[in-house]
């Protein structure tokens, strides 16, 4: 089957290390983001409903949770290396199946993201409704 009928079904090929790079600009930006809570919950100033114990192993988990994406990020990055572009896949199905509209035009059929989908120096207090 042509690329251009392929286009045609609905369905599309495409590098096989191409699509895990965009994952691993999405793993990236996970981390970032989870890595962005983490001030606040270490924030002491203010009342808290967590014990410090509590605290701490929230703290840890947001810290464990940061390295395995990364890691995984890392994982995938170095693997894609050694995969051949000629490797196609066609993600048309497992992008349908992602809820999150941004990350769908991330991880479907399109170019790497630069920067991540929350910049830092957004507003504080800025946030988008779902």
């Amino acid at each position: 089957m042509t690329a251009e009928r392929q286009a045609h079904s609905g369905h599309f090929e495409e590098a096989l290390p191409d699509v895990l790079m965009r994952i691993v600009s999405e793993l990236h930006d996970v981390a970032y983001l989870i890595e962005r809570i983490e001030p606040q919950l270490s924030d002491t100033k203010g009342e808290t409903h967590l014990t410090e114990a509590d605290r701490m192993m929230v703290l840890q988990g947001i810290d464990l949770a940061v390295q395995k994406t990364r890691g995984l990020a890392e994982f995938i990055d170095t693997v894609t290396s050694t995969i051949p572009a000629e490797w196609l896949v066609d993600v048309t199905t497992a992008v349908n199946l992602i809820k999150l509209a941004d990350m769908q035009r991330s991880l479907g059929h399109g170019s790497l993201r630069r920067g991540h989908s929350q910049p830092i120096d957004e507003s504080a207090g800025a946030f988008e409704a779902f």
